[in-house]
């Protein structure tokens, strides 16, 4: 199945949380010299216009990304979430807070803050996406651009030479097979690449497909595991997804002390409806 098209969802709530946290992983690991891998399972297009009829269609953007630039005049916005911003200010230069036109995808993430010894590795099944990769990393001559299978290319490249690494998993669980097959391959690449940094996000459609999730996770040798999550509203037996989650592993040792400053900021900018919107941040697994 490829019919998902992140385009439009781009710059939603849930790309806040995981562009943010992966904005702060990368940060952290260009804090030393030595150069890093960054892997990532499913890139998508690499940057996407909001201007689009995609990402204008559903306007997720605009409870997401927008509405968080709109309300840093109103509020004082976490020191930990000014990287983010400021990354996505800078690809919008020209344009009013309330008109951006550009949102980078995970791609885009990385390729604005990776340095010249460090590199990266994109995986994309999609026949249009694809393409768009490939035009996105034309002149980023340290990314390596594949259409094959993200699951197995990531497990394909552990451990990478330098020994250090942050892989990025986020399916887009068109398939229920998607949830165990993404924990299960975490696992698969923790037993080859313990010292990695692992970020996999998910979406809360079904909760019993997250509580799985978990309990793969405790049940498994994996240590350091880290879930953040924030839902916009409660759990419900109806479609659609009312939150978004990241599961860490081996998470920058600042990270969970900057998710606590974060996080009740996103509940109070991002809530949908009467004061529905909650979080969660919890150390799965002990070091």
């Amino acid at each position: 199945m490829l019919s998902y098209r992140h385009a439009f969802h781009a710059g939603n709530f849930a790309d806040v949380l995981k562009h943010s946290v992966l904005t702060l992983v990368l940060d952290y690991m260009t804090r030393k010299e030595k150069g890093f891998s960054y892997i990532d399972s499913h890139s998508g297009a690499g940057m996407y216009q909001l201007s689009d009829s995609y990402a204008q269609k559903t306007g997720e953007y605009k409870e997401g990304i927008a509405r968080l630039l709109s309300a840093e005049t109103q509020q004082a916005t976490p020191e930990a979430l000014l990287p983010y911003l400021e990354l996505i200010r800078d690809m919008n230069q020209g344009s009013s807070d309330h008109e951006i036109s550009l949102y980078p995808g995970s791609p885009g993430i990385a390729k604005a803050i990776l340095r010249r010894q460090d590199s990266a590795h994109l995986f994309e099944l999609h026949p249009t996406d694809i393409d768009y990769l490939n035009d996105f990393c034309q002149r980023w001559r340290k990314a390596h651009v594949k259409q094959s299978d993200g699951y197995q290319g990531v497990l394909s490249l552990l451990p990478p030479p330098s020994r250090r690494g942050v892989v990025l998993i986020d399916p887009p669980y068109e398939l229920k097979e998607d949830y165990p097959k993404a924990v299960k391959t975490i696992i698969k690449a923790y037993d080859k690449f313990a010292t990695g940094t692992y970020i996999l996000w998910y979406p809360v459609v079904k909760r019993a497909l997250v509580d799985e999730m978990e309990k793969t996770f405790t049940d498994s040798q994996v240590k350091n595991l880290l879930q953040v999550e924030f839902c916009q509203r409660p759990d419900t037996e109806e479609y659609g997804m009312t939150g978004t989650g990241l599961f860490i592993v081996n998470p920058p040792w600042q990270l969970k002390e900057q998710l606590t400053a974060i996080l009740p900021y996103l509940q109070t900018q991002l809530k949908k409806g009467q004061d529905n919107a909650s979080y969660k941040l919890e150390q799965l697994v002990a070091e």
